[in-house]
Parts: C-alpha cells; sequence; structure tokens
C-alpha cells in the first residue's frame, strides 16, 4: 500500500516515518508539508493511503480533502481530540492524536488492510479513470463530514454554484459544478438526467412517462426526478426499457 505523509512538522513526519518502518506492508511514497503541496503530489504519486495532519497553516486537511474528486483511504493524525471528534461524528474512519503510539498505528494499518481485501483493485491511476460506485467522495458541510461511497449516493443536484449530494437522510452540498461532475462519474453507473440532476441507476425504483415525452423516475429512498425530453432515449437505451 502506497503511503504519503503530509504533516506542516518536520518532526512529525519524521517520527512517523520511523514508526512505519516496522509496516513493511506500507511504502512510503512521499512527504508533503501543506495543502498545495500535497495536492500535487496526490495528482503525480496517486498514493492509496494518506496520513494526514487537521490543523497546518493555511489551509487544513479538511480543505485537502474537499479539493479532491475521490479521496484515498485516510488515517488522519492529530494533536487536537477535538477536530478529530468533529471529523467522525458520522463516520467511523480511524485518526491517531500525536505523540503517536506504535500500538494505536498497529490497529489502524490491520484495520485498512481489513477493510482493503473487500475492495476491488482498480488498474488505472484516479485521475485517468471514471469514478465508479466504489470510489469515495469527501463532503463537508459546516461542521460535519462524511466520507461517502458513491454507490451510496442516489442523487446529485444543482443548486447555484453548490450540489447537493443525497446519501441516507442527509443531503449536505458542495461547491463544486455539476458539469464537471458529470465528467467525471462513471456513466455506466451515474446519469445526466437533465441540466440540475445526476441520478445513480441502481436507486431507480420506478419509471412513468411524462410530460412532453418525458420521464419521471422514482428513486429509492425517496425523490422524483424528471429526466428530459433530450435524455429520455438514453436513458430508457441504458436502462433497457
Amino acid at each position: 500500500m502506497k503511503a504519503l505523509i503530509i504533516d506542516d512538522e518536520r518532526l512529525a513526519r519524521k517520527e512517523l516515518t520511523n514508526l512505519l518502518k516496522d509496516h513493511h506492508e506500507v511504502e512510503i511514497i512521499g512527504e508533503a508539508v501543506n495543502v498545495d503541496d500535497a495536492y500535487h503530489k496526490i495528482q503525480t504519486l496517486d498514493p492509496d493511503l494518506l496520513f494526514l495532519d487537521i490543523q497546518m497553516p493555511g489551509k487544513t486537511g479538511f480543505d485537502l480533502l474537499e479539493m479532491l474528486d475521490s479521496v484515498p483511504k485516510v488515517i488522519f493524525t492529530t494533536a487536537y481530540d477535538e477536530y478529530a471528534l468533529k471529523a467522525f461524528e458520522v463516520n467511523a474512519l480511524d485518526y491517531l492524536l500525536k505523540p503517536i503510539q506504535p500500538e494505536r498505528l498497529a490497529e489502524s494499518i490491520r484495520k485498512l488492510f481489513k477493510q482493503d481485501e473487500e475492495e476491488p483493485i482498480q488498474d488505472l491511476p484516479l485521475n485517468e479513470r471514471k469514478l465508479g460506485a466504489n470510489d469515495r467522495v469527501f463532503v463537508k458541510d459546516g461542521d460535519k463530514c462524511w466520507f461517502v461511497r458513491l454507490s451510496e449516493v442516489r442523487l446529485f443536484e444543482s443548486d447555484g454554484n453548490y450540489i447537493k449530494v443525497y446519501f441516507d437522510n442527509f443531503k449536505p452540498m458542495i461547491h463544486k459544478s455539476l458539469n464537471a461532475l458529470d465528467e467525471r462519474l462513471d456513466d455506466r453507473t451515474f446519469f445526466r438526467a437533465s441540466r440540475k440532476h445526476i441520478i445513480n441507476l441502481h436507486w431507480v425504483e420506478k419509471i412513468e412517462p411524462w410530460f412532453n415525452g418525458g420521464l419521471m423516475v422514482q428513486l429509492k429512498g425517496g425523490g422524483r426526478i424528471e429526466v428530459s425530453r433530450r435524455q429520455s432515449s438514453k436513458f430508457k437505451e441504458m436502462m433497457s426499457l
């Protein structure tokens, strides 16, 4: 598993590097000293895992995750328990409190590899492939944060300069263009129903004829979305209607 260490403190990076020498299954492929440095190295090195400090000068670890279309696996490293607790308000992902204890590090890595065994291996680097059902996105809305697998997202809805992300009983907003998102999503799973909506085809429960040659789609978990007349023929073909 290829790992990138992201921390503005040199001693913290060195300490973690030394601790990871006992874990041969983790290969450190680089270090980053701030968010912009990390973003560039994620694009070029394509790590499987981030050891990510939360509080850094300028931009935080959360800011970095919001910049990514899809996120690798993440283990947060922080000296402040309050930030970690905020991050895990919904998710059960792992974090390490500084100074990092070898036993806690080992536990986190065991957890990651157990999770990794259940996921399919992707052949292409992230920046060369479309985002599919097994990819994860990071969503932050106010103080709440989620790591959401795309298979759990039933709908993306444009709202001005933002997108509402519908999963479970939540609909937080992210600052992103629906057109830009549509270009990255795998069209075998996600369908651009209209100017305002992208739907997850696996969440389609019912389809009805609608006005002017369009269709009305009922999604599992709630939501009725109109498929424009322009997109209806393509939608019928994809759903084998």
